[in-house]
């Protein structure tokens, strides 16, 4: 892999429930690495996501699992058990915080990635202005969409903030978990939704009956 002059490494880091992870979260990934021209992207699946409290989920080691399933063979893509390690509540911010102590403040740049929707989410993160003074936030922008990714309520919760968003391109995917979980559930096709690695392991160990 390459790094910029000096060393420098750029990383990507897509998180989320990865339940199940599936081909939008792939395209996703491989438009902020083009983009960004990102070294890696690091998969990170949530542990106890505290924003996602109450809902029903599978378990951490089968949703990791699930995500090495679907980036094997991508010689760009990690994945890091960060999350699904650690005890309690899954914040970004301590999640970022810790890889970046890790790797040394000076060993490398850093992009959240997210969509637009996280992107107007922001304000009621946990942190978010500290979130963004750490890593920068690759937006995806999705099927040529136009106008400023920071609105003026988002520039106004957090100040700051146009200067630490860059947009990422890429093809509207009508492609949700929630479809793809009740197509398993009923006996339904996934063609062309999952990984045929991700499919297996669902079949394999009985995932959304």
């Amino acid at each position: 892999m390459t790094a910029e002059p000096g060393g420098v490494r750029r990383t990507g880091i897509l998180g989320g429930t990865f339940d199940p992870p599936h081909v939008a979260h792939l395209a996703l990934a491989s438009a902020a690495r083009n983009a960004l021209r990102l070294d890696a992207v690091l998969f990170i699946p949530a542990g106890d996501p505290w924003r996602k409290a109450g809902r029903p989920m599978s378990p951490a080691a089968d949703r990791l699992a699930m995500v090495r399933a679907a980036v094997a063979g991508l010689p760009w893509a990690r994945v890091s058990a960060i999350e699904v390690d650690r005890e309690g509540p899954t914040y970004t911010l301590d999640t970022v915080e810790t890889l970046i102590a890790e790797r040394g403040e000076a060993a490398g740049q850093w992009w959240f990635i997210l969509g637009e929707d996280a992107l107007r989410d922001l304000p009621h993160w946990h942190e978010p202005q500290r979130l963004i003074a750490r890593v920068r936030l690759a937006v995806a922008r999705r099927g040529g969409a136009a106008g400023p990714l920071v609105t003026p309520e988002l520039a106004a919760a957090l100040p700051g903030i146009e200067d630490r968003v860059d947009a990422v391109p890429m093809p509207s995917m009508d492609v949700s978990a929630t479809d793809i979980r009740a197509r398993v559930r009923e006996g339904r096709s996934t063609e062309g939704l999952l990984p045929e690695a991700v499919r297996a392991y669902i079949d394999a160990h009985g995932l959304y009956r």
